[in-house]
C-alpha cells in the first residue's frame, strides 16, 4: 500500500484492494450458493435441512472469523508505523487462536448439536439433513480457521490478488464434489443435502494448503518467519487479538445469528416458507459480499493510516466507503427488484417456493441500504481500534430492536412471514446510525492533530 494524497488517488486504492477482495467474498459465498441452489434442486427437504444447518453454523463462523480477522487491523497499523518486524508474531499467535478455537468449537458441537436441533421440533427429514451437513462441515473447521488468519495476514499487506487467485482455483473443485456427493454421481454416495457439507469442508483443506504453501515460498509473504520457530508463545500477545477481536466477533456474531433465530422462528412455517426465506436471504446475502468487501478494505486503508497518524486521510477512507456502499446498494437493490421472479427461479423448480420468495425480495432494496452504512461504518471504526462500543450498539439494535419488531410485526398484523424482513431491516438501520454517529465522533474528539489538518 501506498500513501495517497488527492480523492481521486485514494478511490482508485480502495478500488485496487476491493475487486480482489470482492472476488474472493463472491468466490467464498458461491461455496454457500453451490449447497443451497444445488440442495434446492434435490429437493425441497434438502434445501430446508442446509437452511437450518446454515443458520445454525453461520453466526458461529462469523463470529469467530469476526475474531481472528482482527489481525488484518492489528498488523496494519504495524505497517503503518513501521514495525514490519513485528507482524509474524501477530500471524503467529493468529494461528495459534484458531487451532485452539477450533478444538472448541467442534468439542461444543459434539456435545450440543442433537440437543439443539430436537429443540427445533422440525421435519425428520429435515432435521436429518441439517445434522449430516453440519457433521461434515465440522471437518473443515480448522483448515478454515488457520485460512482466516493468514488471509488476514495477506490483505494487511495490500495483496489482495494472491487470495482471489486462490479463492478462484477451488471453485470448481468445490461444484465438482457437490455434484458428486449430493447427486451420487460418477460412483460416489448418495448423500443428498448433508453431501454438501462434506464438499465444503475438503474444499476448505485444499484452500489452506495453497495458502500455506504461498506464504512459505512466495515473496514478500516468505520474508516474514511465521511458520518458524512455533515454541514461541505470547499470552499477551494473543490477547492482543482477543482485546480487538472478540468485539469484532461478537458483532458480527449478533447480526449473523439475528438471521439464524429468525430462520428458527421461520421453521414453525411450512417447508415452503422455509425455503423461500433461504432462498431469499441466499440472494440478498450474496450481494451483501459486496459492501463487505469495501469494508475489508476500508479495515486495512483505515489501520495502515492511523498507524502512520495521517488521521485526514484515515477519515476520508472511511466516508469514501460508506458512500460507495450505499450507491452499489441501490443500483443492486433496484435490480433485484425488477428481476425478482427470475432470481427466485435460480433456487426452486417448485411454483410456490418462487412466487413467495420473490415477495421476500421487494423488501431487498431498503434492506441493502441500511446494511451497507451498517457495514462500512463498522469497518472504519474497526480500523481505528475503536470496537467496544460498537459491539454495545450492534446488540441493542440486532436483539432488542430488529426481533421484537420483526416478531410483532410476522405474528401480530397480516405482514406474516413478511414482518420479519421489515424487522430486519429496521434492526440494520438502527445500526448504521448509530454507528455512524460513533466514527463522526472519534474522528472529531479522538484523531485529530496538526499533521492531519495540514495534509
Amino acid at each position: 500500500m501506498n500513501q495517497t494524497f488527492t480523492l481521486k488517488e485514494k478511490t482508485k486504492q480502495i478500488f485496487i484492494l476491493l475487486i480482489p477482495i470482492l472476488i474472493t467474498q463472491l468466490g467464498m459465498f458461491s461455496m454457500v450458493f453451490f449447497n443451497t441452489i444445488m440442495s434446492g434442486k434435490y429437493n425441497s427437504t434438502a434445501l430446508a435441512g442446509v437452511a437450518i444447518g446454515s443458520s445454525i453454523w453461520s453466526p458461529i463462523f462469523t463470529g469467530i472469523s469476526g475474531i481472528l480477522l482482527a489481525v488484518s487491523p492489528i498488523a496494519a497499523q504495524r505497517f503503518g508505523e513501521k514495525k514490519s518486524h513485528e507482524v509474524a508474531s501477530v500471524v503467529k499467535h493468529g494461528i495459534y487462536l484458531s487451532i485452539l478455537i477450533a478444538l472448541v468449537v467442534i468439542l461444543f458441537g459434539f456435545f450440543l448439536l442433537d440437543p439443539i436441533l430436537d429443540k427445533m421440533n422440525l421435519n425428520a427429514g429435515v432435521q436429518a439433513t441439517a445434522y449430516h451437513y453440519l457433521v461434515g462441515l465440522s471437518y473443515g473447521i480448522l483448515p478454515l480457521f488457520i485460512f482466516n488468519v493468514l488471509r488476514s495476514f495477506i490483505y494487511a499487506l495490500g495483496k489482495t490478488r494472491v487470495i482471489m487467485i486462490i479463492m478462484l482455483s477451488s471453485l470448481p473443485v468445490n461444484f465438482f464434489l457437490n455434484y458428486v456427493l449430493i447427486f451420487g454421481n460418477l460412483g460416489f454416495p448418495e448423500l443428498g443435502g448433508a453431501g454438501a457439507g462434506f464438499a465444503t469442508s475438503i474444499t476448505y483443506w485444499g484452500i489452506m494448503g495453497m495458502t500455506v504453501f504461498i506464504v512459505r515460498t512466495q515473496e514478500p509473504f516468505s520474508s516474514y518467519p511465521i511458520f518458524a520457530d512455533f515454541k514461541e508463545f505470547s499470552w499477551d500477545k494473543c490477547k492482543e487479538i482477543l482485546k480487538i477481536g472478540v468485539p469484532m466477533g461478537l458483532s458480527t456474531f449478533f447480526e449473523t445469528s439475528m438471521f439464524a433465530v429468525v430462520t428458527i422462528l421461520l421453521s414453525k412455517f411450512n417447508v415452503t416458507t422455509i425455503a423461500a426465506y433461504q432462498s431469499a436471504l441466499n440472494i440478498v446475502s450474496f450481494l451483501y459480499m459486496i459492501p463487505i468487501s469495501i469494508s475489508t478494505a476500508q479495515t486495512v486503508l483505515v489501520g495502515y493510516e492511523v498507524g502512520a497518524r495521517r488521521y485526514k486521510d484515515a477519515k476520508q477512507y472511511s466516508w469514501l466507503g460508506v458512500y460507495l456502499a450505499i450507491l452499489i446498494a441501490v443500483v443492486t437493490g433496484v435490480f433485484v427488484v425488477i428481476f425478482r421472479y427470475q432470481v427466485a427461479g435460480f433456487y426452486s423448480n417448485e411454483t410456490a417456493v418462487i412466487n413467495l420468495t420473490a415477495n421476500f425480495l421487494i423488501f431487498a432494496l431498503f434492506f441493502q441500504i441500511c446494511d451497507a452504512i451498517q457495514a462500512t461504518a463498522q469497518a472504519a471504526l474497526r480500523g481505528y481500534k475503536d470496537v467496544n462500543l460498537a459491539f454495545i450498539m450492534t446488540l441493542i439494535a440486532y436483539w432488542l430492536i430488529c426481533l421484537p419488531a420483526g416478531y410483532l410485526l410476522a405474528h401480530y398484523t397480516s405482514l406474516g412471514a413478511r414482518g420479519y424482513w421489515i424487522g430486519l431491516t429496521i434492526g440494520l438501520l438502527a445500526a448504521g446510525i448509530a454507528l455512524s454517529i460513533r466514527l463522526i465522533y472519534i474522528q472529531k474528539r479522538k484523531f485529530i492533530n496538526k499533521k492531519s489538518k495540514n495534509m
